[in-house]
């Protein structure tokens, strides 16, 4: 058995033996080589609830360093504590930092609707989620521009790429929509 194989074995075995920090590891095809991890999302946060599925996001930057069960749990406490200042997507990154409460939301809906997590208390209705709040941005932002003639789908990318939400909407002026809205 070659040593990559042994490592990967081992990590696995590793996590099966883990009771305390709910990461899974499974093969995919019976595959050892095509893995996918899992782990809960964390308490009191906006994951709590859902289960969260990992496959190959390392590619060719894997390390010798890390270990599988590592690098999920590193994938879990970013859920726990957001690095907005060096993110792997600028766009959420500025709406964690414009606007948590509207962010919590939409991540909320993101883990009931893709990874399982509790229906809203206030509702047992299926999920179905606006896109305005989708997005992050408020509905009367979306509805004044609209109101000028504007598609709504429109609307919606342009506010969502000037960051048009929280305390930002007092940094954009209408004429820079309407200007980008125009384009």
């Amino acid at each position: 058995m070659d040593a990559r194989l042994r490592r990967l074995n081992k990590e696995i075995a590793d996590c099966k033996k883990d009771k305390i920090s709910n990461i899974t590891i499974d093969l995919v095809e019976d595959n050892p080589f095509h893995l996918v991890g899992s782990f809960p999302g964390p308490e009191d946060t906006p994951y709590a609830g859902g289960h969260f599925s990992v496959v190959d996001i390392l590619k060719d930057a894997w390390s010798p360093v890390l270990t599988l069960k590592s690098t999920l749990i590193s994938l879990q406490s970013l859920l726990c504590s957001p690095e907005p200042n060096d993110p792997q997507d600028a766009e959420v990154a500025k709406h964690y930092t414009t606007s948590r409460a509207s962010f919590n939301e939409t991540a909320r809906y993101w883990t009931q609707a893709y990874a399982g997590g509790p229906k809203s208390s206030a509702s047992s209705a299926p999920v179905t989620k606006d896109e305005v709040a989708i997005a992050g941005l408020e509905k009367a932002h979306v509805d004044q521009f609209e109101a000028l003639g504007f598609e709504r789908s429109k609307v919606i990318d342009v506010l969502r790429r000037l960051n048009y939400r929280g305390s930002n909407v007092a940094n954009i002026s209408e004429d820079r929509i309407v200007e980008a809205l125009l384009k």
